[in-house]
Formats: C-alpha cells, structure tokens, sequence
C-alpha cells in the first residue's frame, strides 16, 4: 500500500529505508493502473524529473521539510519548463518560471510529479470540463471526481502524490477534496501568493492544498504562505495565525450549524444520513452546538455566479473568447461569455447587497468559533452532469461559493462515509486568517472520527502536537474594580470584551485593598500556605487590544499568570509584595464584591 503522507516519507528517508527514486518509481508504476482517471495533462517524465532529484543531494533532509515529498500542480498554476494549459489547448504557453507558492515547494525540497486535470478555466466544481476527459472519481468511476481542481484531489487520493495544489474561487479546493475523503484547505485570501496563477476571479482567487489529513495540509500551508510584492492581493499574515498556531486544540469549542430547515441535499438521503452520522460523532467533543441563520450565506453564494463577479472570469479569458471562442467547451464558453454583460452599475449595486450580507454573516459567526456545513449536498454521477451541466454545478456550490465573496478561510475535511461506502465532507468555516484555528479543530474532529485518508485505506497516526487555544483571544482573570458593573469594567466593555465565567481562584490566594484610588483597587498576591479561593471574573478580550490595556494598568499591578479553581493557568492580575505594605488584607471576605459590599 503507498502511503505517501509526508511523516511517513521523511521517516522512510531519514533512516534510509527508502529513496526519492525509488517511490518515484513506485508512482510511476501505480500511475500507469489509472488511464481512465484521467488525471494528468501532463506528467512529468524522468528526464523532466532529474534535476530536481538531482539537487536533493545537495540539500540536507533534516533542514528541508519537503525533501523528496512529491506533490503534484494543477494546470493553471505554472511550473518553470512546462507548458500551462489551464484545460485549453489553445491558451498554452511555457512559463519561465515557477508560481512563488511552487517555487517555495521546490526550495523545501519537494519534487513535482507533473500538471493535473482542471475544469476548464476552472470554471466548475464538477471535473468534467476537460478536453483532456472527465476525472473520474478515486472511489467510483462513474461518479464525478468534483472540480475544478479534479486531477489534483484524485491523484492524492489514489496514492500518485502526498499532496497537491489546487485553486478555490467557489469550491474547488473543497468539493474535491469532499469527493476523494481529503482535507482540502482554502485559504484565506492573499496568505498564498497567486502570483504564476492563471485566476478565474482575480480579486476572490486563492491557491488551494489536497492532503491526506490536517497535519499534511498545515505542514505545506506554513511553507507555502507569505506576502508577495508580485501579487496585487496578497495580505500579510497576523502573528495569530502564524504556523505556530496549529496544534492539539483545548480551547472551548463552540460550532454554529445550519438549522434543519435550512440544510440542502437536493434529494441525495445517503448525504443526509452522512452528515448526521458526522454530527453525531463529533457532538461529544463540543461544548456547544448553536444554530445560524444559513440565509446570508446562501444568499452570498448565489451572487458568485448570478451577480456580476462572472465579469472577472470574462476578463481573464478575453483575447481568447474574442478570437477564437471555439476553443472554449461550449459549456464553458456560455459561462464566461456572460461576464461580458453586466455593467459597473451592476456591480456597485451587487457590491452594496454583499456588503449588508457579510455584516450579517460576520454577526451569525461571531456566536461560534466556526461555522461547519457539508461541503456539497449531493455527489452526482458523470451522466447525470451531462444532462444537467448547469443547474447541478449550481447545486454543488451551494455551501462552498459564498466563502470568498464573503472573505472566509475554510478547511474541507472527510465525514462519515455514505451507507453506499462513498465519501462525504464536511466544511470548517471562519474569518480572515483563521486557518490555524480551523485546522486545529479539524485535527480535533479528524481524530474522532478515525477513519482511513484517501481511496486506499490507509490509517494514518498522527503526531503529538502543543496544545493550542484561540490566539486571537485573551481569556483575562479580573478580581476587583474591572469585574462586571464595577468601576473600570468600562475598560473591558470598550475594547470588546465578554464576560465567560464567574469561578474563584484556587485556594493559594490573599486579597488586600491597595491605599490610594479612587476607585479602590485590589491587590492579589499568591500564598500557597495561607492562601485562600478569592472570587474573580474571567473575561475574553480580542488579543489586539491586550496591549493598551496593560498600558493602562498603574503600579504595583500588572498582568501575570493566576491560577483558577478549575486547575488551569490563566492571565490576569497580580500585585507586587511592595504593593501591600500599606495596604489592608481582605481575604477573609472571600471576593473584592463581598467586601465593598460589608464595607459599604
């Protein structure tokens, strides 16, 4: 059995048990099993291979990540040396040089196995706009494999790569990866360069990443990722959402799902009882499961296709529809030939309504740490897009094509299987630069539902990682004048905080009234002999504002580390010992409140 996950190969490698020629040509052999796959426009031959293994030996595995990691590129993305297609013949042309995101693949070490299948002009999520044929699904030949990033998703899948760029404008990174049992990560906007890109919407497009299970995907992703002064759109990427920020997820976990009434399977019953099935294995690992309103979401997603964004696809095919428009698959050709009809009034008008819906839809995802939907309500069979090209590409988009538009990162991740044994996925969902956090809940969510990666069976362990918690939060113990209705909660409320819990420490505390004020101000000050629980409030404040908030505090507190009754470390209050040589000691009242109250 190939297993290709990327901790298996560097293991292999590392202790010499295996060599990059030989799993290449392993690959090539299982290869040559899938002609009628579909897969590859063009894979890469030996020759086309050598330098690239040729240069492994002047790189040192232990430094390069990727060292012998083969990976495979979809052909709208460019590869130095090897024609760009983008699943048209008429459009190719051979790029000098790499795609950034590519080219930082090579630098790591990784060897490209050739360029893959796409709906054409990735316009689609179904895999069978291609006149180099239909990629057919890795579990069942007669269904679709899903798109536009078909080739890539299968040839993960299948065993022919451990990973694979794909592109998301409306769902490809994710309905494939659905399609297959993978994780498909799509980004959020800008964190990977487009730069050597072919885009479909320009200013919504972003690279996408297949791989076996989450640890693969957050591996490539971190080395993959970074500002581009190429790129137009590129964003820097916050400290929250650094690499660093992936890992075993022990924060609260609280999903948003959409109500019963709202879910969509478009008749498809075997999806409906999967994602049942998945909800229901997942449940023990929640805190909370909240229900929100799908409707701005939905709405979103419709403006993809019947709004005016089709004018980017127009603009990034235009000399070539203007000239020679035969070229184009005819279903393809009526997609993009319609961007050329909406006006900027249009535009601006859609802009607007976007704009109202991404405020409600931010609101809805303010509840919950991350929205989970299927990914595609239904999986469709080759013929059954054939007669209904248009409509079921529409329907497979409906929990996918809202994300850019409404500037989400999402991570795609296998459910429980169908009663017919075909995969079914599910979608994390959050905003910009999120992508650590989701990943490391669909790391949580992956290893609960412990079932084989890709078509081949494999059961693949998973390393032991740091424990993480929402970075882009402070949980903040609070146990005097900026507790709830006293004095400086004000400095709290201001800067977005929510109050979590009321607890008390643990027992290893005295509290003294400070001199001086107003307000009175407490001091807390550890004992682990004569301490005692002091009552305190635990509030969540948006990590950016941390700062101006330890500004504000006066001597002798400051923030440091307080210990809670639940046995957990958190930040919060603490005093200096020269801080309570004038000051009075109140711990006998239990709390700041019981005191201002006897006091009073």
């Amino acid at each position: 059995m190939r297993n290709l996950s990327i901790p298996h190969l560097r293991q292999a490698y590392l202790s010499g048990a295996r060599t990059p020629e030989q799993v290449l040509a392993e690959i090539d052999q299982a290869n040559a099993a899938y002609p009628e796959h579909n897969i590859w426009i063009h894979y890469l031959s030996a020759a086309e291979r050598a330098p690239y293994l040729e240069r492994l030996a002047h790189l040192d595995p232990a430094e390069h990540p990727l060292w012998g990691v083969p990976f495979a590129i979809k052909d709208n993305i460019d590869l130095a040396g090897v024609d760009t297609t983008a699943g048209c013949e008429a459009f190719r042309y051979r790029p000098e040089r790499s795609a950034c995101v590519v080219q930082r693949l090579l630098d790591a070490g990784a060897i490209p196995l050739g360029k893959t299948n796409l709906d054409q002009f990735a316009t689609g999520l179904v895999g069978t706009r291609s006149p180099w044929g239909a990629t057919r699904n890795a579990f069942d030949p007669e269904h679709i494999s899903g798109g536009s990033s078909s080739g890539s998703a299968v040839a993960v899948a299948l065993g022919l790569a451990s990973f694979s760029l794909g592109t998301d404008t409306a769902g490809s990174g994710r309905v494939p990866a659905a399609f297959n049992n993978l994780v498909g990560v799509k980004p959020s906007r800008g964190l990977l360069s487009a730069s050597g890109m072919l885009p479909a919407c320009r200013s919504l497009d972003c690279m996408s990443i297949f791989a076996l299970h989450c640890d693969d995907a957050a591996l490539v992703l971190g080395i993959a990722e970074g500002q581009d002064s190429a790129d137009a759109y590129s964003r820097p990427n916050p400290y929250s959402n650094s690499p660093r920020h992936y890992g075993d997820w022990q924060d609260r976990l609280v999903l948003g799902v959409i109500p019963p009434d709202q879910l969509e399977f478009f008749g498809a019953a075997d999806f409906a009882q999967a994602y049942q099935a998945s909800l229901d294995a997942i449940r023990p690992l929640v805190d909370e499961i909240i229900e929100i309103d799908f409707q701005p979401f939905a709405e979103a997603a419709a403006l993809l296709y019947q709004g005016p964004w089709v004018a980017e696809r127009y603009l990034a095919t235009q000399p070539l529809i203007d000239t020679q428009a035969e070229a184009l698959l005819p279903v393809t050709r009526q997609i993009i030939s319609a961007g050329a009809k909406p006006s900027a009034a249009e535009l601006f008008r859609a802009q607007y309504r976007l704009q109202a819906l991404k405020q409600l839809a931010d609101n809805q995802l303010a509840r919950c740490n991350c929205l989970l939907t299927p990914t595609a309500g239904r999986h469709f069979r080759i013929d059954e897009i054939a007669a209904e090209p248009i409509l079921h590409n529409s329907q497979l988009g409906h929990y996918t094509n809202f994300m850019n538009l409404l500037d989400l990162a999402a991570v795609a991740l296998p459910g429980r299987f169908t009663a017919e044994a075909m995969p079914f996925g599910l979608t994390l969902a959050g905003p910009a630069f999120s992508d650590r956090k989701l990943l490391s809940i669909a790391r949580r969510i992956e290893q609960a539902l412990d079932q084989p990666k890709g078509a081949l069976g494999l059961q693949l362990m998973q390393a032991d990682l740091a424990p993480v918690r929402d970075a882009e939060h402070i949980d903040l113990v609070v146990c005097g004048a900026h507790m709830q209705g006293l004095p400086l909660n004000w400095q709290l409320r201001e800067r977005g905080g929510e109050l979590l819990v009321r607890s008390q420490t643990a027992p290893c505390y005295r509290l003294y009234a400070l001199a001086g004020g107003p307000p009175a101000r407490p001091g807390l000050v550890r004992d682990d002999v004569g301490g005692r629980a002091i009552e305190a409030e635990i509030w969540r404040l948006p990590a950016s504002e941390l700062g101006s908030f330890l500004a504000a505090i006066p001597p002798p507190l400051g923030l440091g580390k307080v210990l809670m009754a639940d046995g957990k470390e958190y930040t919060g209050f603490i005093c200096e010992p020269r801080g309570i040589a004038e000051a009075e000691e109140i711990s006998q009242h239990g709390g700041w409140r019981t005191w201002l109250n006897r006091s009073a």
